[in-house]
Order: structure tokens, then sequence, then C-alpha cells
């Protein structure tokens, strides 16, 4: 398996682990051999790789090549369990939006993952049942002691899952409330801001950090903004994406587009 796991050039900061990449595309497949790399070596072990799932326009590349990977390498994911960042509250799993049929359309209907291996929150809940099945959720992760690496987009308010501005670095899988702007970009894919759910279940900060490897990436210019100040400027929640500065098992993957705004010795 290991003819799979492809060497990419990059450009980096070793400090920080800003790794910069010519287009998307590139940026993508790095990402992809990275998270075959964590699955191949827990088969080698006879283990089961532990994986945290971002949704969004920045992943589908990734998907896009762990399924070639699947189809034409031998990549198989029979050992692999899933946990996806979050779901929009309330939202049936079978509405285009939901992101049950986010992750099927771009990885699960093409991949050999056992069904019972995948985990998404669950957007039909009653309010009265969302804490018990947070907690529950949480709980999941831990059996498994712990997520081995989580993928992680970044939103233009500096969220990392649907942990928006406020969000503190203790926090755990809960329902948020999103900010306008989350709800704004995610406009086109309902036919108007209003009629974006309002809520969501997301894994919290402290979930999301305790993964024991973490991939953030951003791709384009309109990341640009948001990176130059979730990399370079002070932890606090009113970002919460800076929380990441503190550890030392991140990797921030980008396209030179979302890299633009960082300080030339850096990039």
């Amino acid at each position: 398996m290991k003819e799979l796991l492809k060497s990419i050039d990059l450009v980096s900061d070793k400090e920080k682990a800003i790794k910069i990449y010519e287009n998307q595309e590139i940026a993508s497949a790095y990402v992809a051999n990275r998270i075959a790399s964590v699955i191949v070596k827990k088969q080698e072990q006879g283990q089961k790789a532990i994986l945290g799932l971002a949704t969004g326009s920045t992943p589908k590349g990734v998907y896009k090549e762990l399924v070639r990977l699947h189809k034409y390498e031998g990549l198989s994911f029979q050992n692999v369990v899933t946990f996806n960042l979050d779901e929009y509250y309330p939202m049936h799993p079978v509405e285009e939006q939901s992101y049950v049929s986010f992750m099927k359309s771009n990885l699960f209907n093409y991949i050999d993952i056992p069904k019972q291996n995948i985990h998404i929150p669950d957007g039909t809940l009653s309010m009265e049942a969302i804490h018990a099945y947070c907690d529950l959720y949480e709980k999941k992760i831990a059996d498994f002691g712990g997520l081995d690496l989580q993928l992680l987009g970044i939103g233009r308010t500096g969220h990392i899952g649907f942990n928006e501005p406020g969000s503190g670095d203790c926090s755990k899988t809960r329902l948020v409330t999103l900010n306008d702007l989350t709800r704004e970009d995610a406009s086109s894919d309902f036919g108007s801001k209003e009629k974006v759910p309002a809520q969501a279940i997301t894994m919290g900060i402290q979930t999301i950090t305790q993964a024991k490897e973490i991939i953030l990436m951003a791709l384009s210019q309109r990341k640009a903004e948001i990176i130059q100040k979730a990399l370079k400027g002070a932890i606090s929640a009113d970002i919460p994406a800076t929380y990441l500065q503190k550890l030392a098992h991140v990797e921030y993957i980008l396209d030179k587009a979302a890299a633009s705004l960082l300080d030339k010795g850096n990039n």
C-alpha cells in the first residue's frame, strides 16, 4: 500500500507547519494522502482509524482523491470509523443540504466503509433530546480512543466546526446558534439566507483539539483574510480558529490564494 502515499513538493513554515501549495488540487491530494497514510498504518497494526471529517467546498477535492485511491490504488476503508464535525439543526438526513447527503454524495457512496462506522450529528432530534445525544457523541469518540486525525475547514467568522465567535476552548459537542455571516455564506445552498437553519449541532473546541493530529485546510482568496487572523492574530474566542495556535499537532494546508495575506517571511 505504501506506493499510494505519494510525496508532493511543498513550501512550509516548519515552526507552525504551514504548507502552501500552488493550487487546490495539489493541496487536496496532499491531505488525502495524509489521511490514507493514517488508514494504512492502522491497518498494518490491526487497528481502526478514527477520523474526524468536515463538509463544505474545501474538503471536496480531498474526498475525490480518497475515492480515487480506493478505486484505483486499493485503499480500503474497512477499518475506518468516522465522526463528522457538525450538522444543521433542524435538518432531515435526506435533504439535499444535509451533511449526511453531502458525505454520501462526495465520499461514503463510493468507498467500502461499513455503514455502522459512520457517525454524523442527528438534525432530527427533539430539542429535549439534544443534550443527552451530544454527551453520547462525545462518549462514542472517547470509547474509540479519540480521533486519530481531524480534518477542518475554516469559516469566514473564524469558526472551526460550527464553533462561532464566542466559543470557549473547553466547549464540547452541543447545539449552537449560527453567525449571520455563516448563514449568508450558506445561502446559495438553500436558496436564501432566510432558509438556512439558525442552529447546528457541532463538536466543541475541546473535542476538536484533543484529536491526535489536526489538518486545517483553506483554499481560495475568500479565506485569505481570516487565515491571516487565525494564524497570525492574538488567540481569542473572537476567532475560535486561533485556539489551534496553542497546539503542536496542527498542519495548516493552504493554496497560494488563501495564503496571500500572510507575511512573505512566513510563506
